[in-house]
């Protein structure tokens, strides 16, 4: 192999694995991806709670973010607050009606970029039912091959904050808060294709 040949080869190994030139699908790691949310209670104490199993897609455009993408999925029945019986209890009809609406949903519909690493992230966001626009503020954390799994990757933090009774959720205000602060961290991953048979 001569200087050339091999210099070529380099290159092109590079851009594969590091540079997109066009938008790039990411699909969320349910294993490395928490979305935690919490709340004033009666002034006493400040609970949190988390949801798992996060399903969705990340579209990342490296070139122009503004046509980047988030669509995400948050199934209600994982939701764990550390104390089985407020968990059973959110469930039911006063708060999220799982048993009615299984599926938290979010959906991207404008990126705006701050920085190569800070980002704006609006979309609409459906609780119970109900759908209002939301605003995440996003960190990128890392993109590039993931040491382990030899694919691909990329990794965000982002938070938010929304009055939990716009979604039909007001039950108790305000002796526990109406504001929901909500803290999301996820890693997506672009998985290698199967070998065909």
């Amino acid at each position: 192999m001569n200087l050339k040949t091999l210099t070529l080869g380099l290159v092109a190994a590079s851009v594969a694995t590091f540079s997109f030139a066009k938008p790039v699908t990411y699909t969320i790691d349910p294993s490395h991806t928490a979305t935690v949310f919490s709340w004033n209670h009666f002034g006493f104490s400040t609970p949190s709670g988390n949801f798992s199993d996060i399903q969705g897609k990340i579209v990342v455009d490296n070139e122009q973010p503004a046509k980047s993408s988030v669509d995400v999925t948050i199934p209600v029945s994982s939701i764990n607050t550390n104390v089985t019986a407020l968990d059973d209890h959110l469930k039911k009809e006063d708060f999220f009606d799982a048993a009615k609406y299984p599926n938290i949903t979010f959906k991207s519909t404008k990126v705006e970029t701050k920085d190569k690493k800070n980002f704006k992230i609006t979309g609409n966001l459906t609780v119970k039912g109900v759908t209002k626009p939301v605003v995440l503020d996003a960190v990128l954390n890392k993109q590039g091959e993931h040491p382990m799994a030899k694919v691909p990757a990329i990794g965000f933090n982002a938070t938010t904050s929304f009055d939990r009774s716009a979604f039909g959720l007001g039950a108790n205000v305000p002796h526990v808060s109406d504001k929901i602060t909500v803290q999301i961290t996820t890693e997506a991953t672009i998985p290698t294709e199967p070998a065909k048979k």
